[in-house]
């Protein structure tokens, strides 16, 4: 009998011990950042500089004059054809709004086996949206462009629209892929019959360091 009541008061201390484990579990609050990322989104102030690299698809050229004679050849193209190295700056004014700057080095090759060259330098400003450790940006650049081929030289205007995801590997840095879609006209307004519009999409990988 004596046996039984101390196996009895054991069972009941082992019980106690494992119900009082059972609610420090669930009221422990240390667990809670592993599914809270809040403190990786940006704050105002922020900062965040980004490389890329990638490939060039050139979609459409628009010549002022369809029936122009001797149109350059680099308006025939077969993708893969190009390539695109990108360097730009993010400044936060809030989690989600941001501003900032940027400049590219475009290379396009052509049927004729030759290459065009454009250097774009511009503005930019975008919206960034929030999900677990995933960042998506969306932009909008404009600025002004370099453009050469051949013996052929202009400078002008350029716009491009761009989307990208990124996933927050810590406080400091985030990987990503890019997408964006550029217009780069080139009008002469001594000879606007020589007038053209060219779309251009680019895919490119990205690393992102935040400070």
């Amino acid at each position: 009998m004596h046996r039984t009541k101390v196996l009895v008061f054991l069972l009941l201390i082992c019980l106690t011990v494992l119900l009082y484990s059972q609610e420090q579990e669930e009221e422990d609050p240390i667990t809670e950042p592993d599914r809270d990322y809040s403190y990786l989104r940006s704050v105002p102030g922020d900062q965040a500089i980004i490389i890329s690299a990638g490939t060039i698809f050139p979609v459409l050229f628009v010549y002022s004059d369809q029936d122009m004679e001797n149109k350059p050849d680099w308006g025939n193209f077969k993708p893969p054809v190009g390539g695109n190295l990108y360097l730009s700056y993010n400044y936060f004014l809030t989690p989600n709004f941001f501003v900032g700057g940027e400049v590219s080095f475009i290379f396009i090759s052509t049927l004729g086996l030759n290459s065009a060259y454009f250097v774009p330098l511009g503005a930019r400003i975008g919206y960034q949206f929030y999900l677990w450790r995933f960042e998506f940006p969306l932009s909008l650049s404009i600025g002004m462009a370099w453009h050469r081929y051949l013996d052929f030289g202009y400078y002008g205007f350029y716009a491009k629209a761009g989307a990208s995801a990124y996933f927050r590997f810590n406080e400091d840095w985030s990987f990503g892929l890019n997408s964006a879609f550029g217009w780069y006209p080139e009008w002469i307004f001594e000879e606007p019959k020589k007038n053209v519009d060219g779309f251009i999409v680019d895919l490119t990988l990205s690393v992102r360091y935040h400070f």
